[in-house]
């Protein structure tokens, strides 16, 4: 009969990222790729505007992993997405002063960048349908690291 831990571990290993929060998940991704150290960071990362409507850079020093934490998980999620889909996902509310506000994407050239280095890590590759897909091997990275988040409930 196997004990209490045991079952609980071989619990947490069959865990998938749709078993998980979304902001739980894209936390310990983040720190994973912080911490393996195969993405590069580009120069411009701590005074870029991540979007046209937005008026000063993000607070979070940590930001651009996170959001290619996000990116990888929405691949995974639904795979054939590209910068396109991106600009949308991560678009926003632009304020016109006096004028209503409208919708306005976010910036092509961040989604484009962090897709790039995911592709050169393995995770992600190019969709000859067009957009992205999941690599077996990024599909694994992530099944992994959800399975150290605590499942939601």
């Amino acid at each position: 009969m196997a004990t209490p831990t045991e079952t609980a571990a071989a619990a947490s290993s069959a865990l998938t990222v749709k078993d998980v929060a979304p902001h739980d998940f894209n936390k310990k991704y983040a720190a994973h790729l912080k911490r393996s150290g195969k993405m590069e960071l580009p120069e411009w990362v701590d005074i870029v505007k991540t979007a046209r409507f937005k008026e000063l850079p993000p607070n979070d020093p940590d930001w651009y992993y996170i959001r290619a934490a996000s990116i990888a998980r929405k691949i995974y999620l639904r795979q054939g997405i590209g910068i396109g889909g991106f600009q949308k996902i991560y678009g926003g509310r632009q304020r016109n002063g006096s004028r209503p506000p409208h919708f306005c994407k976010s910036s092509g050239a961040i989604s484009r960048n962090i897709l790039q280095e995911l592709q050169k890590m393995g995770i992600i590759d190019v969709d000859p349908k067009g957009g992205r897909i999941i690599t077996s091997q990024g599909r694994r990275d992530l099944d992994q690291v959800a399975g150290t988040v605590a499942p939601e409930i």
